[in-house]
């Protein structure tokens, strides 16, 4: 039930079920500028589950933590306030979840500018001030808020209850403050205080959060004298916290006129102020109000602007559907899907990998790529992009890895890019593109007609000789190796196994050395996986990137070329839901694969937890079909087709709080070349799984 008397915007609210963190964001904004930023929650019962329906979940004012919300009551609101400088023209006021302790909402976020002149000693670019309370001390009615236009910056002034041994005390009169006072009480607040028998101390005290005790607060006393004194009066106190002197000097109120008292304090469970008369004071002590501030440090660093604005933009341009929410690279757990970033010490985080592989993205390639100037890694695959590759892309200075494969361009490869990719500074990928790419014809020049029936019947001939070369090649392998038609790697070399040689293979992603693996995994500090071929490792590359680095041992079932052609596999598929490989090791007899981590483990573990939280109907519909989309692309799109022949719960990977699925272990595979070979036969490894009913062997 909700208090018809509470403001309206209690009325509403809007929940997030789904994603770890959810964010509003608040434009146009003054760069620069103090702003008092105020989020209000109501449960009141919205979901019909009661008490059981109540929520804990943090809020943070961009990339940086604000506080944590505990709803402990349907029909009570909770309110949440902080003052802030916003560096640039927008804010973003997040929700990130906890899980197992509800779902977060929101009922309203409000943003109010404050003048320069206000709060001054402690709000500035590096340090916030979330609200811990804002009292209002002597009014008969404890319900009694002022805000808005009493206080024309619109805090919110709440009363703190009067104890038995406070008397209360008010005037009609007009208080002021003086030019330049950063505090700015309004008069409604100042014109009833607290204070206490002649002869007793005024005493308030507060406990720190339970969640975090070594917090640093900064408390505000606000005092005024409400009637005129006499010469024979004198009200003169002095404040201790603690036990301890907290001011440093004796204090006497003036008449109508708001004079403050403020420090920081800290290194305490529980805060005691005790206001005392002098010897001198022949009056008791009055408090008129009182602010209690958590310090807040703005210690993350935001994705720089410049990316964010690309980002956002490229965001809109493509309708893109993911849980883009909040900052792109911070904080680093809550990077968003398909983005790397690079975290210097000294400067804002920049966007460094940017993969919209299989996204559904249509048009041509937008300019607003151009704006993500420190972008190393760029994977545009499997869209439906049309249009000329554009020369821009050439510019992006940092570019090294840019891969259009799977899209409907049409025209010439620039020879920018072309002439990056022979120089060895740009891996440059452009197959599959069903419209037609030359990649050495100039734009604009047109081959007359001889060239080109010239060109088609020596493109004629050339593919039938690879034919015949290739089938006859297939014929005399398959005799060889009737009797045991193991797994081999896609260039036919012979394993480890056979004779002992290194096996020489071609791979066009990052190369690790056996000292970079030992460097990102800390000396394979963390194991988070075995199988048959060793042990998985988590890593950190130099961006901070979550990485796992599957080694191969000594005693490893599987072989050396078998495990090399998973990192074949991986490399020519690109599909969000097929594992990502990021690199490989072959260093002497050290033989490692990186792919990304993926931070939810294995289907097989999630079904087999023991926990409060089971997978929904949702969630486990959500996983079938990532998981079928990953072996129709495997087994339908790729050319030749990938049959995995080990589909199980263990080889599904999670990641995310929205449990993305993605297929895993491609070690296993089966290339077929052509239609003929889709039913041959080859003697079935690894652990039970599942098995393409396509591909039945007949033993």
């Amino acid at each position: 039930m909700i208090d018809l008397k509470l403001p309206r915007l209690y009325n509403d609210l809007r929940s997030f079920p789904t994603g770890a963190r959810n964010c509003y964001t608040v434009r146009p904004l003054t760069p620069g500028t103090k702003y008092l930023v105020r989020a209000t929650f109501l449960h009141g019962n919205y979901d019909g589950l009661g008490p059981g329906g109540l929520a804990v979940f943090d809020l943070h004012l961009g990339v940086n933590f604000w506080q944590t919300v505990n709803v402990s009551s349907v029909s009570d609101p909770f309110q949440a306030e902080i003052i802030a400088v916003v560096p640039d023209d927008y804010v973003q006021v997040c929700l990130v979840g906890k899980k197992g302790l509800g779902t977060p909402f929101i009922s309203g976020l409000e943003l109010r500018p404050l003048p320069d002149t206000l709060y001054t000693v402690v709000a500035n670019a590096s340090l916030s001030m979330a609200v811990h309370g804002r009292y209002n001390l002597g009014p008969d009615d404890e319900k009694l808020v002022v805000r808005y236009p009493s206080d024309p910056h619109d805090r919110v002034w709440k009363v703190l209850a009067n104890l038995r041994s406070w008397n209360p005390a008010n005037t009609t009169g007009n208080v002021r403050y003086v030019a330049g006072d950063q505090f700015e009480v309004p008069s409604a607040v100042m014109q009833t205080a607290a204070t206490v028998d002649d002869g007793f101390s005024l005493r308030f005290y507060w406990d720190a959060y339970e969640s975090n005790k070594e917090l640093d607060y900064f408390a505000v006393l606000h005092m005024a004298e409400l009637r005129r004194l006499n010469s024979s009066e004198a009200r003169i106190c002095e404040v201790y916290l603690n036990n301890g002197l907290w001011y440093s000097k004796p204090f006497s109120p003036e008449f109508r006129y708001s004079s403050s008292m403020f420090g920081m304090v800290t290194g305490s469970v529980e805060y005691s102020f005790r206001i005392e008369p002098t010897a001198n004071s022949t009056l008791p002590p009055l408090l008129n109000a009182l602010e209690i501030y958590v310090m807040v440090p703005t210690a993350e660093r935001a994705t720089d602007g410049g990316d964010v604005s690309a980002i956002m933009a490229i965001k809109a341009k493509y309708e893109i559907k993911r849980n883009w929410m909040g900052d792109p690279c911070g904080p680093k757990v809550y990077l968003w899907d398909g983005v790397g970033c690079n975290y210097a010490i000294s400067s804002a985080p920049r966007i460094t990998s940017l993969n919209l592989s299989s996204n559904g993205l249509a048009g041509e390639i937008t300019t607003l790529l151009s704006n993500l100037t420190a972008l190393q890694n760029l994977d545009l695959s499997h869209n439906s992009l049309t249009g000329n590759i554009p020369e821009f892309l050439a510019q992006l200075p940092s570019l090294a890895v840019l891969d259009l494969t799977g899209n409907k361009f049409n025209g010439s490869v620039p020879e920018s890019l072309l002439k990056r990719s022979q120089e060895g500074a740009l891996s440059l990928r452009i197959e599959a593109n069903i419209s037609s790419i030359s990649n050495d014809q100039p734009q604009g020049k047109k081959p007359n007609r001889s060239t080109a029936v010239t060109v088609a019947v020596a493109a004629v001939v050339l593919s039938v000789m690879v034919v015949v070369v290739v089938t006859l090649t297939l014929c005399l392998r398959r005799r060889r190796t009737e009797n045991d038609l193991s797994v081999r790697p896609l260039n036919g070399g012979k394993s480890k196994e056979d004779n002992g040689d290194a096996v020489s293979m071609q791979f066009d992603n990052r190369q690790f050395s056996y000292k970079e693996l030992k460097t990102i995994t800390n000396s394979f500090e963390k194991s988070i996986g075995k199988g048959g071929f060793g042990v998985v490792y988590l890593g950190y590359l130099e961006d901070g990137t979550p990485v796992a680095v599957k080694t191969r041992s000594e005693s490893s079932s599987q072989g050396v070329n078998e495990f090399l052609a998973e990192a074949l596999h991986l490399i020519r598929v690109h599909h969000r839901n097929l594992v990502n490989l990021v690199g490989h090791c072959k260093d002497g007899q050290h033989s490692a694969l990186v792919y990304e981590y993926m931070s939810e483990g294995t289907l097989q573990e999630k079904l087999r937890e023991k926990s409060s939280e089971s997978l929904t109907w949702r969630q486990r519909l959500r996983i079938s079909l990532d998981s079928a989309q990953g072996l129709e692309y495997l087994h339908k799109a790729c050319t030749p087709p990938l049959i995995h022949r080990d589909v199980k719960t263990a080889n599904i990977l999670l990641n995310g709080s929205n449990l993305e699925a993605k297929i895993a272990d491609f070690g296993l595979s089966k290339a077929f070349n052509n239609d003929l070979q889709s039913h041959v036969s080859t003697r079935v490894v690894g652990t039970p799984g599942y098995l393409d009913p396509e591909y039945v062997p007949p033993h």
